[in-house]
C-alpha cells in the first residue's frame, strides 16, 4: 500500500535546545475531556520548551479520527485511550500500525450517566435497569461509548451484566465522539452513555443525566489515558520524543497536586478548548463530584494523574488491558498469544525510564524499537 507522505516543518527556537540542533516541530492530536489538562498544562506552562521540544497541539473530534491521522502520519503522536495502541498494533479495526505507548497520562477518569427519564421509571443501578430493560421488550434500549477500543466500552459492559443485562443481545451500544455524548441524552437519542469527564457532569448540571456509577466504582486504578506514537516517530525524532515525555511527566505531576487543581480549572477553561462553565470542570478536578439525584461523591482518585507510579506503562497495566480485550471478544481465543506479544512491543516502559532518567545535559542516545519495521504494514 502506497504511503501519504507529509512534510514535517522545522523551526528554530528562540533559545538554543538542549540538542543544539533544529527543533522538528512535533504535532500532538487530543480530544476536548478533562484529563487532557497535562497536555494543555505542558503547552501553557512552557514544559515542552523546557525540554526542548517544539509541540503544535491539534484538537480533534474523537477517537476515530485520532486513530486515522495515527495512521497516516498528520499526527506524530496524540493523548489517546489506552486500548488504542494495541488495536492499531494488531490491526483490529484495519490497517495494523506499529504503534506504542511510552507514557500513560492518567488512571480513571470516566462514569456512567443515564437518562433522567429512566430515574423516573424506576432505575436505581444496574439491576434495577435490567428489570426495566425486561418490562419493555418493545423498546431497544441504547446507550453510548467512545469506541470498542476504550475502556469505557468495558465498563459499560461490565456494569450492564453485574445487573443481568446481556449488552450482546439485550441493548445496543453505539459510538459516539466524547463532546456528543450529552447533547444526545439530551436529545433522546440514547438512553446513556459511559465517557470520561465533563462529559458526565455536564449532563448532570442541565439535569437531563444522573450518575451511577464512577470508574473508581468498576474498575478502580485502570489505565484510561496514553501517549500514542509510532515507532517510526521514535526511531527518526528520538530527542523530540524524549522531551515530550519529560514534559508530560512534569505536567502530570504539577496537575496531580491538590493545590494546584483550581489552576487546573483556570488553565481548562483558559484555553480555550473547554467551553463550559468552571463550576462543571470543579465537580471532578475538585469536588464533591454530584451524581445527579443529590448525592455527592469525594473526587480526590476520580482523576489520578501522577502519584504511584501512573506515568509508567508497566505490563500490569498493559495485560489489564489485553485481558479487557479478550474477555469482551475483541480478541478471539485464537489470537490472544499474538495480543500479549503484540502489547508486550507498544507499551514501551523502557522509553518511559529512558527518558525520565535522562540528565538534562546528557546527550540522547538512539531509541531502539523493538523490530525496527515500517510503520504500516
Amino acid at each position: 500500500m502506497a504511503r501519504l507522505l507529509h512534510l514535517r516543518p522545522v523551526v528554530k527556537s528562540n533559545r538554543h535546545s538542549q540538542f543544539n540542533r533544529p527543533v522538528p516541530v512535533v504535532r500532538i492530536g487530543f480530544v476536548t475531556l478533562t484529563d487532557c489538562a497535562p497536555l494543555l498544562a505542558a503547552d501553557a506552562l512552557n514544559l515542552f520548551q523546557k525540554h526542548g521540544v517544539v509541540v503544535e497541539l491539534s484538537r480533534e473530534v474523537g477517537w476515530a479520527t485520532i486513530r486515522e491521522k495515527i495512521l497516516y502520519r498528520q499526527l506524530d503522536a496524540a493523548h489517546a485511550i489506552a486500548g488504542l495502541a494495541l488495536s492499531l498494533r494488531m490491526g483490529l479495526d484495519g490497517i495494523p500500525c506499529h504503534t506504542i505507548a511510552p507514557f500513560v497520562f492518567n488512571l480513571n477518569g470516566n462514569a456512567i450517566t443515564l437518562a433522567m427519564d429512566l430515574w423516573r421509571r424506576g432505575a436505581r443501578d444496574s439491576a434495577t435497569l435490567n428489570k426495566l430493560i425486561r418490562s419493555t421488550p418493545e423498546r431497544l434500549y441504547t446507550f453510548g461509548i467512545v469506541a470498542r477500543s476504550s475502556s469505557h466500552y468495558f465498563l459499560m459492559r461490565r456494569w450492564l451484566q453485574s445487573g443481568g443485562t446481556d449488552p450482546d443481545r439485550d441493548v445496543r451500544l453505539v459510538v459516539l465522539p466524547p463532546t456528543q455524548m450529552a447533547s444526545s441524552l439530551r436529545a433522546g437519542l440514547i438512553d446513556g452513555y459511559c465517557v470520561g469527564e465533563p462529559w458526565n457532569s455536564a449532563a448532570i448540571a442541565t439535569g437531563s443525566g444522573w450518575c451511577p456509577a464512577l470508574s473508581t466504582d468498576l474498575a478502580p486504578g485502570h489505565p484510561e489515558k496514553i501517549l500514542l506514537s509510532t515507532e517510526e516517530f521514535a526511531h527518526e525524532n528520538p530527542a523530540a520524543l524524549t522531551g515530550v515525555v519529560r514534559a508530560l511527566a512534569d505536567a502530570c505531576a504539577w496537575c496531580d497536586k491538590k493545590e494546584n487543581r483550581p489552576r487546573v480549572v483556570d488553565l481548562l477553561l483558559g484555553s480555550g478548548q473547554m467551553r463550559l462553565e468552571r463550576d462543571i470542570l470543579k465537580l471532578s478536578l475538585i469536588g464533591p463530584f454530584h451524581d445527579g439525584t443529590g448525592g455527592n461523591r469525594d473526587a480526590t482518585d476520580f482523576h489520578v494523574f501522577h502519584r504511584n507510579g501512573v506515568n509508567e506503562p508497566t505490563q500490569a497495566k498493559a495485560g489489564w488491558l489485553v485481558n479487557e480485550f479478550i474477555a469482551h471478544g475483541l480478541i478471539p481465543g485464537s489470537r490472544q498469544n499474538e495480543a500479549r506479544r503484540a502489547m508486550n512491543k507498544c507499551w514501551r516502559g523502557d522509553i518511559y525510564h529512558q527518558a525520565i532518567n535522562q540528565s538534562s545535559g546528557s546527550k540522547t542516545p538512539k531509541l531502539k524499537p523493538h523490530q525496527l519495521q515500517p510503520a504500516i504494514a
